[in-house]
Parts: structure tokens; sequence; C-alpha cells
């Protein structure tokens, strides 16, 4: 049974202790840290090894010594002080004296606010009420069965989607009213937001964590992110957070030896320290620790109405060798890489967060082919509702970079995907890391002059949309960004002044309308019987076709050209006789296309192809893919 949520002002209890050291703490961040009462503050923190504890900060003009902690005698390892006359907003560490003489300032683990960079003190911060208007959405998401929903996730970073004038970086109140409005205009379900926890340096992106309970101070209080998903919620949008718990850094004021030992990270750096990220890696199996990460995940849930975690770096924690060569690596008790202990936590996750809050879904980011990432707890899987299907991203942006008189000797990287695409419950992630360091944007991958790149984008993204699975796409991917992503800037949104760029945002609009009105684009997207081939091995012409279909009998043909060519005269078999209607066509002139299709729509003829005993004869446009659907069916 989870631990109940306390009044935020009432004090560590016997039941507290317990689920702490018993590694099923969930809600710690309400009992440590730094709590404002009314003429006074109460610290406690986890040093069980330091000889000494000490709360410094503006109050009493950083003196050490003044404001002893006291360690409990229940074994906890946890020491508590009670400071008076402490106001909000002051600035605040722990200075820690260690068995080996040293003396360690260190920043609250369990902070709710930090002070910006390069400042490195946690800030006093009290249990602000938020009055939330979005009782509604709650109400819904409890009754939503994801599995069966659209989901279409614009995944952003929050420091560099706008700027203000005069480039300075816009806080969560100041841009959610735009956000929101854009968001729901271009029809995606959810924004991801990347890690919004509190970190030193700006260039990790949030990847690098210090603060597991504080929101950066980049983007303004806890109360303006409140507003922000708020706002979000009550436009119909919902909200995924980015989560971190591969890796931590090893920043002097953080976690890292916080009391003079590995309290924290492994001590043994075969299995504490990553040597592919330079950072140290949590001890997943020390009791104290779960209860700390649990509490972190938990927080954006409980507190913030999250919709959802989207769970970093899993492969790094499931495998002890991990970015290791051998000798660098500790087997696990039964002498397998696998890491146990790790793979405890993220059930536990899982199971906390789909019992306690209906309709959430924690997703995760997995590249190997671990088994049963998200399958259920109770039959052997990890618990993830969704997976990142890192395959299909890799062979489809190969497929595509290539040029097309070549496509046809790879035409299995086109395909291959759907050996496996039901193994998991799967979202096709075209995210951020595809668009930095080096590797350009999405449009600058496309090979060809201007106008096959975009119709290349057009057609990849267009395709992407039929494929089986949840989408996912970076922001600026919708507007065919040209430059990689900076996160020092904002988005080039001037490019949106040209009609090439334009036609590629009302394309993705258009695509994710359609993707959330029609449920055999959506509704079996993790099963089977949701999907069908036509034809998947026209190699010599790079001709794909397909049918996408709903559980109601509807269904939607999927047809795609990877030449620059047009064909004329494609017979496509199809399931049911009637008039065939173009529901999309990626080089329809509103698109930026040159408008080669079928005239809105074609009739089926009695023809027997592809197994079916009516087909369609389609022209079928360069570098273009059609979404047709059945309009008026033959007896």
């Amino acid at each position: 049974m989870r631990t109940p949520l306390p009044p935020a002002r009432e004090d560590l209890t016997e039941l507290d202790i317990y689920h702490f050291r018993e590694g099923t703490h969930t809600a710690l961040y309400r009992k440590l840290g730094c709590r404002l009462r009314a003429r006074s503050a109460h610290f406690a923190v986890w040093a069980p090894n330091a000889r000494t504890v000490a709360v410094i900060g503006d109050f009493n003009d950083w003196k050490h010594g003044v404001h002893a902690a006291q360690p409990r005698t229940d074994g906890s390892g946890l020491w508590e002080v009670e400071v008076p006359d402490v106001m909000e907003g002051q600035r605040y560490k722990f200075v820690l004296h260690t068995n080996s003489g040293e003396v360690l300032e260190k920043a609250d683990p369990f902070a709710r606010r930090c002070e910006p960079a390069p400042g490195t003190a946690s800030v006093v911060w009290g249990m602000h009420g938020y009055a939330w208007g979005d009782a509604d959405w709650m109400r819904a998401r409890a009754k939503t069965d994801a599995m069966h929903a659209p989901q279409s996730i614009y995944e952003l970073h929050l420091g560099s989607w706008r700027r203000g004038d005069g480039g300075d970086m816009l806080d969560c109140r100041s841009v959610a009213r735009q956000l929101a409005d854009y968001v729901a205009q271009m029809g995606f379900t959810h924004v991801e937001l990347m890690p919004l926890n509190e970190h030193p340096f700006y260039g990790s992106w949030g990847y690098l964590t210090t603060g597991y309970f504080a929101v950066t101070s980049r983007y303004g209080t806890p109360e303006d992110l409140k507003y922000l998903i708020d706002t979000l919620h009550q436009a119909g949008v919902g909200v995924i957070v980015d989560w971190v718990p591969s890796h931590f850094p090893t920043d002097s004021h953080s976690l890292a030896r916080f009391d003079g030992t590995s309290l924290y990270e492994h001590a043994d750096p075969r299995q504490g320290f990553h040597p592919e990220w330079n950072s140290a890696i949590f001890n997943y199996g020390r009791n104290e620790v779960r209860s700390f990460l649990l509490s972190s995940a938990m927080l954006w849930l409980d507190e913030f109405h999250a919709d959802g975690l989207r769970v970093d770096g899993v492969a790094s924690m499931l495998y002890l060798d991990y970015a290791r060569r051998d000798g660098e690596w500790v087997p696990n008790a039964a002498g397998g890489r696998e890491n146990l202990e790790a793979i405890g936590l993220l059930r536990a996750l899982n199971t906390s967060a789909y019992r306690d809050h209906p309709g959430v879904q924690v997703i995760a980011e997995e590249s190997t082919a671990w088994p049963m990432v998200s399958r259920p707890v109770d039959v052997g899987g990890l618990g993830f509702g969704m997976k990142w299907n890192m395959g299909w991203m890799h062979d489809t942006l190969a497929y595509m970079q290539r040029d097309p008189i070549h496509r046809r000797w790879h035409h299995r990287e086109l395909t291959f995907s759907l050996v496996y695409a039901f193994n998991e419950n799967f979202v096709l992630p075209l995210s951020h890391d595809e668009v930095v360091y080096g590797k350009g944007s999405l449009l600058g991958k496309m090979p060809g002059d201007a106008w096959q790149q975009f119709a290349n984008l057009r057609l990849l993204l267009g395709h992407m949309w039929g494929h089986p699975g949840k989408k996912l796409l970076f922001m600026g991917g919708e507007f065919a960004q040209r430059r990689e992503w900076n996160h020092d800037a904002a988005l080039d949104w001037d490019l949106l002044d040209h009609a090439a760029h334009e036609g590629i945002q009302r394309w993705v609009r258009d695509l994710n309308h359609l993707y959330r009105d029609e449920p055999a684009l959506h509704d079996l997207d993790f099963d089977g019987a949701g999907f069908d081939w036509i034809d998947g091995d026209d190699a010599e012409r790079s001709i794909v076709s397909f049918l996408r279909k709903a559980r109601d009998g509807t269904c939607m043909l999927v047809v795609a050209n990877f030449t620059p060519v047009v064909r004329e005269n494609v017979l496509v078999g199809v399931p049911q006789a009637g008039f065939w209607r173009e529901r999309l066509n990626s080089d329809a002139a509103v698109y930026g296309g040159s408008g080669v299709g079928n005239d809105g729509g074609v009739n089926s003829v009695p023809v027997a192809a592809h197994g079916r005993f009516n087909a369609l004869n389609l022209r079928l446009p360069p570098l273009g893919v059609l979404m047709l659907q059945v309009e008026d069916t033959q007896a």
C-alpha cells in the first residue's frame, strides 16, 4: 500500500521512517528538505555517515555551527533542526563534517527551488496552494484508454522554443498561452517537456540533474509551471515530463559523496560511474535511494498534474555492462549482466504511477531489444505503458537519407519495423537527438534539390503518421527548420513567411487532425489486427501500400512512392468496392507539392490484385504519400 500523502507541515512519523527505509516511500518531498512553518523552518536531511550537520544560509549570514542539526535516534540516518525567522526566498545549504575531516557544503537534495546558475544554493520555498482549473481534463484523463487513443506528441525544449524580443528566455507563465494555442491548433495531443528539474549546466538540456525536486529557476517558480500545465490542459493538451533516474552529475554541491561517502551512488566505479556520460550512477539497491527516486517521479504526477513521464536512459539502467568493456563491470548475484536492482526500481515506479494516477502514461526511452518493456509487471514485464521505437527511427532515417535511385537496394530498411511493430507498445520518435551534434535538421537530412528535400520530408512525415505506433516530433520539425537545433536561440519562426515551410506546417497539422479523427489510424496502434500489408515488397519501384484498421471495421489505405518519378496506373488491391476518396495527398499544391494525384479520389475496379477482388488504379505523386478511405461502397 502506498504511503498516504500527509499535510504539508506534518512531521516525520514512524510510518514515514519505515517506508523510507523499506524503499517504498513515494512522497518524501512532503517530509524532508526545508518546510516552512509560521515563524520558523524545519530542515531534515539524510546523511547517515556525517559526523555533524548544520544549516547555513542568508538567515544566519552563512555561519557554520549556528544552527546545528541533531541526528534522529531511530537509525534512519536523518538529521533535523528547527531554525527561527526563516523567510521564503532565502538561500541555504547543509554543511556536513565528515568522519574523514572534510567539510562539505551541499545543496538540499529535496529543495523545491534553487538559485539561478552559476549559484548552487537551495532556496526556501513554501508548499504554495494552486487553484487548478483542469478538473474536467483530469476526470476525462482517468477514463481514457490510452492504448486505443490518438497520441501525437510535440517534444520541446522550453528555453529555446520561443524567446523574448531581446533574445531573453521566457518563463513558464509567459509562454503558456502561446504554447497552448499553437499546439492545440497544430492538432498535437500532448507536449513532452525536456527535463525541467534543476540542472547547473544549461547545455545539458536538463539531462544532468542536480535538483530532483526543484523546477529549474530558468523557467520561473513551481507555481509558474503549474500555470503552464493548467493552461495546456484547459486547451485540451496533455503534458509529458522527461525524468532522468539513469545518472547524475558529480558537481561538488550535489548528490555525489553527499556525506563524505558514496551515499546515493555505488562506491565501486564499475557500478557507480558512467563512462559514457562522465557522471554518477544511483545505487538502485539501496532502499533509501529507491524512496528518493520514487518520490521524485511521483512529485510530477502528484503535485504538477503531469499526464506522463518519459524515463530517460532506461537501457543504461538495465545492463550492468552498458558502455563498458570486459572487466569493467560487476555481474549480478546470478552471474548475469542484468541490473536486478534497477529492474526492481522501474517496476515499482510503474506500479505506483498506474495504480495511483489512472490515465497517466510512463514511457521508456529504451534502445535495445530488452523483452516486455511495455508489458505489465504481473506477467514479467517492466510495466511501462509505451516504449520509444529506436529501431524504426534509425532504419527509416537511414533509408530517407539515401538518394532515391539507390533506395530500391535498401527497401528492407523501410519495411523491417513491421516485423516487430507489435512486440511492444511503440512510440515513433523523431526527437531532439536526431537534430543535434552535427546531425543537421530533418530537412537537411533529405536528399535532392530544394523541392525534393521538402517533398521527401512530407513523405517521411506522412509515412510516419500512417505507420502503427504513437507519434513524437521535436519542435521545428513541423515547419522544416533548416538549421540544426541550437539551445541558445529560439526556433527560426520567420521561415513560416516562406511557402515551402508553411506548407510543411500545414501538412503536419492536417496529418494530426486526420490521425485524431480517424480511428483506423490510431485505434489499433499496438495490435497486429490494425495493420495489413497490401504490398510491402515492391522494392523495384520503391512503393509501399498498406491498410490501417480500427475495431469498428473502418480502414485507411496508405500508399507511398519513395522516388521522384510519377507512377502511372499503379494497381492496388483493396478490401471493398466503391469510391475511395483521397483524404490526404502530400503532393497537393497547398503543401508545396506539384499537384499530382487522382482528382480527389478514384472508383475501384473489379480486378483481382494483391489477393483481393477489387483494386484501385492510382496515379502516385513523386516522393509522395496518399491516404485514401472508402466513401461509397458497392454491394
